[in-house]
């Protein structure tokens, strides 16, 4: 019987080698997450319009069909232009960074929440908010920094799995012969 901990380890394998590189070489890593992202247009794209034709009637048809065009327009920009892409990636991380601290922020003072509690939530809120505004200031520095930030938790969750996988080899039953 094979075992369940074989595929944990390969997984944590592969996860340190990726991280490895995401860390050594973040422009490669930014440059990789650009063509992900283009791939990723143009597959939505494809189901977008393969759902539009299964419509019965024209206006669902034409409004797939319209955001399919949205979708691979999406991934030609995506491989025209890598470097505005990562940007704007960059810019939607900073946004959503800044909002997320604002929103913290706002929990921090609202009432029913322990001073601990209210002091961890304004304490993340002001450090989401600082991370939003840098990218948003920086968002050449800001893809790099995701880039590594992405290696650094893909190589920490590589050896997390190659623990478990490890575990989990050596708490194998024996098998006792009756």
């Amino acid at each position: 019987m094979k075992s369940p901990a074989s595929p944990l380890i390969w997984r944590g394998i592969l996860a340190i080698l990726v991280g490895v590189i995401a860390v050594a070489w973040p422009g490669i890593t930014v440059g990789a997450f650009v063509i992900l992202f283009a791939v990723y247009a143009f597959l939505s794209g494809g189901m977008q319009a393969m759902r539009a034709f299964r419509s019965e009637t024209a206006w669902p048809v034409a409004g797939g069909l319209v955001l399919s065009l949205l979708d691979v327009a999406a991934g030609v920009v995506a491989l025209a232009w890598p470097g505005i892409t990562a940007l704007a990636l960059a810019l939607l991380v900073a946004v959503w960074a800044f909002l997320i601290g604002i929103y913290e922020l706002f929990l921090a003072f609202s009432a029913g929440e322990t001073a601990g509690e209210r002091a961890l939530l304004g304490l993340t809120g002001l450090i989401s908010v600082a991370l939003g505004l840098v990218f948003a200031i920086r968002p050449d520095i800001a893809a790099v920094t995701i880039a590594e930030v992405y290696g650094l938790f893909s190589i920490v969750a590589g050896v997390s799995s190659l623990v478990v996988g490890a575990n989990l080899r050596s708490a194998r039953p024996s098998h006792v012969g009756g």
